[in-house]
């Protein structure tokens, strides 16, 4: 089956395009380092040729609000539009766990207008929610940085390894569309400032954590639902301590 990867070349995409071919399918690994260019338009319809789905894990280069907003809604327009005309007949796309419940956050508003796009798009589709990647609580505790002093909030999230996830996106791929949301989330919850904690102490970074209710999250307050799963979410089986030891192997 031919299978088109929006965003093939990063984080997920090579994770994902790896796992597809080991499973046999003709994948293509579309981004615009190979042509494929969703904002322009430039190789869509010569790379979604025969395709029978395309999974969506393209970024946004930038995370300023309108920029970012720009981005999905653009990139959504002329990739479903091509779709389309393609005769796909499934589309994959990865968004985020809690995009509708922080309508502060300006990269959560712009997935719920990607997400909208598909759900009008006519396309059979199966949208993939993920919470927070391990790989990037890096960079939540260095938006939490005031001095030597990191505020962040103790409500609840459920982080997950990047290999799970892509995992999951192989499985829904290759699976019947279900014209809805699947949720994906790693094996268990903990605080978010405990998880900091625990990311620095793993680093050997002696700053000091400091649980603040107030604390906003790229703009947003959490609670304990914010950044959780529903009900029944699919799960990562990889724990923060595997994923540690296995990226620090890597280095």
């Amino acid at each position: 089956m031919k299978i088109v990867v929006i965003g093939g070349s990063g984080l997920i995409g090579t994770k994902l395009v790896g796992r597809l071919r080991q499973s046999g399918h003709e994948v293509v690994a579309a981004s615009p380092s190979s042509g494929v260019d969703t904002i322009t338009g430039e190789g869509l319809s010569e790379a979604l040729a025969g395709a029978r789905v395309v999974v969506d894990v393209a970024n946004s280069p930038s995370f300023e609000d309108r920029k970012v907003l720009e981005f999905f809604e653009t990139s959504g327009r002329n990739l479903l539009a091509a779709e389309q005309a393609a005769g796909v007949g499934h589309h994959v796309a990865l968004s985020v766990v809690g995009t509708d419940r922080l309508p502060e956050n300006g990269y959560f508003r712009a997935k719920v207008a990607q997400e909208n796009l598909i759900k009008a798009s006519g396309i059979p589709y199966t949208i993939l929610r993920s919470t927070q990647f391990f790989e990037f609580i890096g960079g939540i505790i260095e938006a939490g940085a005031d001095g030597d002093v990191i505020r962040l909030s103790p409500a609840l999230v459920q982080p997950i390894a990047s290999d799970d996830v892509a995992a999951t996106l192989a499985d829904l791929a290759a699976a019947p569309p279900v014209n809805g949301t699947v949720e994906v989330a790693g094996p268990e919850p903990i605080a978010l400032d405990k998880l900091a904690g625990e990311v620095m102490a793993a680093n050997g970074d002696g700053r000091r954590v400091v649980a603040d209710i107030h604390a906003r999250y790229f703009g947003s307050v959490l609670n304990d639902q914010s950044l959780t799963p529903g009900q029944d979410p699919r799960t990562g089986p990889t724990r923060f301590e595997e994923w540690h030891a296995s990226s620090s192997a890597r280095k």
